[in-house]
């Protein structure tokens, strides 16, 4: 009977495949070398590296002890246990699963992906942590054991590296099963970690059920690779981020060139189908962690919060200081009233503190649930002669045209009272090309001040103000953005979609006469932010990304753009170009 893999390999014979350079030789890798099964004694007080986090407690370091996967094949995962586990003491385990490397290994780190270590004191981390996981020396203490996963393909795991999908649920199963049949493990395994880690989590979830899976925390994760990650709105989306993460992987085989796969199958088909994590079938309880700034995995967060099966769901925005009681409720048993305490919904409006510390942020709203009941939808219109957004429609029709590939249309408008806005914002942009069958639209919402100067977040703190960070997307909110590849307006699905939440097929395309103008509708990923009298908001419309590259490493976003000539956005009288927010 063939394998899952290759089950993979005959559905879809024109996967594209990258071979990988094995750790030793990959010249930005940090490796620690591989010695299967050794076993370290970490003492009380244990440091890996002179000021990092010591351990607070005898601590069991099993290294790269071998999972065996159904197909034969065997993956790697460093164990980390307090050190008094034994048969009467047995502990909880949380996996971190994903092919970033294992214990302190990797190309991904904290200060490539952005400047001034994302904000991470290194004396608040041990340097055994997984990249984007929990460490082991916080957890210990905590009386957890942290597995850390090299998955499939990855390091010296075996196989090839593969991008979500049936296969890394399958591997996620059995090494579920693997440790929680472990002498030193009670039986209840959890889940936790960010990006890869938390769409390793869900994928799992959505595809398979294990009696001893009793948790999940993905921090920020996504379940739509095509919409949110590779073709948002149709287009080719970020691909030198893309291509930057491929050339961090390392392992004795290949990967799968998933990013590539784009320019193959550029419609929505049977191959991203199958990378789509159906979130409405997890039924386990889930704390997620979401947030406003990230331009990766907005939509993810709330989108599984929103739609996953299970009742014992709960989404903060954007901490999760509490994590040890959510765990020791349903990893332990402990009866700690969880259920009681914790609102199902924490949420964060940003207040955009500039170097002029405006507006600050509502943190830990409470709410009971996402999008808000009490959200107001108001109707802005766009006014090509004034450049503003309006209460009022106009009854004279105008236009404005601006260049795809360069400057961009703004329109704003600036509020009288304090002001709270929460949810999905949508446009409707009536828009034609003179030069093009087709057209890509991006469009953003910024915080401008009273004065009218565009406002920044610092989504973490850094030891300069927020106009002298580099200009990183890890580091630094614009505002929420949309997309959408103007021959794709006939593919709306009209099942998924709302009055203010358009979610499009991308099945095919409908080429757009010269010159005809067309109605779009694009919903941004959602937004939170709080104004004060006198600041307003701004919306931008262009031909590319507007936000700021994920790292320096990659190239601006605004570099890949396929648009042709001028975009001219059309408004008054029959053409009822709009914003629609949310306000609370």
């Amino acid at each position: 009977m063939a394998t899952t893999s290759e089950k993979m390999q005959q559905q879809f014979p024109n996967l594209k495949w990258n071979k990988l350079p094995s750790p030793e030789e990959h010249s930005n890798y940090t490796w620690h070398g591989f010695e299967p099964n050794s076993k370290l004694f970490l003492e009380r007080g244990h440091t890996r590296w002179a000021g990092r986090l010591p351990f607070p407690v005898d601590t069991i370091l099993e290294r790269d002890v071998a999972v065996p996967i159904r197909d034969g094949i065997r993956i790697y995962a460093d164990v980390f246990r307090p050190a008094n586990t034994d048969a009467k003491d047995k502990v909880p385990a949380v996996i971190a699963f994903s092919p970033y490397g294992k214990t302190g290994t990797g190309v991904p780190n904290y200060d490539i992906m952005g400047p001034h270590h994302i904000g991470l004191k290194l004396e608040d981390t041990s340097g055994y942590e997984k990249f984007e996981g929990p460490d082991p020396a916080t957890w210990a203490e905590y009386g957890y054991a942290i597995i850390n996963v090299d998955a499939r393909g990855a390091g010296k795991s075996e196989g090839n590296v593969v991008f979500y999908g049936p296969q890394e649920a399958e591997d996620v199963y059995d090494t579920i099963d693997y440790i929680s049949k472990q002498p030193w493990c009670s039986g209840s395994v959890g889940m936790a970690g960010n990006s890869w880690l938390a769409i390793s989590q869900i994928n799992f979830a959505s595809r398979h059920e294990h009696p001893a899976l009793k948790a999940l925390a993905p921090w920020e994760g996504r379940h739509d690779v095509y919409r949110d990650t590779l073709g948002r709105g149709g287009r080719r989306h970020n691909p030198y981020l893309h291509r930057f993460l491929l050339s961090g992987f390392t392992g004795t085989n290949a990967v799968e060139n998933m990013p590539e796969m784009f320019s193959e199958r550029p419609f929505y088909d049977d191959y991203w189908e199958s990378k789509y994590i159906h979130t409405e079938n997890i039924n386990v309880p889930i704390y997620l962690l979401g947030s406003f700034p990230s331009q990766l995995h907005i939509r993810g967060s709330f989108h599984i919060f929103r739609t996953a099966k299970t009742s014992q769901k709960w989404l903060r925005v954007h901490p999760n200081a509490d994590l040890k009681k959510f765990y020791d409720r349903f990893l332990k048993g402990i009866q700690n009233g969880w259920e009681e305490d914790t609102p199902p919904v924490r949420l964060s409006l940003l207040g955009f503190e500039a170097d002029g510390n405006l507006t600050k942020s509502i943190e830990e709203q409470p709410e009971r649930e996402w999008p808000l009941a009490r959200q107001q939808l108001k109707t802005l219109y766009l006014n090509s002669a004034s450049k503003e957004l309006v209460w009022d429609k106009q009854a004279t029709e105008g236009s404005i045209t601006h260049f795809a590939e360069g400057l961009t249309d703004k329109f704003y408008v600036h509020f009288k009272q304090h002001t709270e806005i929460a949810g999905y914002a949508k446009v409707k942009l009536w828009i034609s090309c003179k030069e093009h069958d087709d057209l890509d639209v991006a469009v953003q919402l910024r915080k401008i001040s009273a004065d009218g100067r565009l406002l920044e977040h610092l989504n973490y703190p850094c030891p300069l103000p927020v106009s002298e960070v580099r200009n990183d997307n890890i580091a630094k909110c614009l505002g929420p953005q949309g997309f959408l590849r103007a021959s794709h307006r006939v593919t709306k699905d009209d099942k998924l979609s709302t009055a203010q939440e358009v979610v499009y097929k991308h099945d095919k395309r409908e080429p757009i006469p010269l010159g005809e103008v067309v109605n779009l509708e694009i919903t941004l990923w959602p937004m939170g932010m709080v104004f004060a009298p006198g600041e307003g908001i701004m919306l931008r419309v262009a031909g590319y990304d507007m936000c700021y590259p994920d790292t320096d490493r990659v190239k601006p976003a605004h570099d890949n753009n396929e648009n042709v000539g001028h975009h001219t956005i059309h408004t008054g009288g029959k053409y009822d170009s709009q914003l629609i927010l949310p306000f609370i």
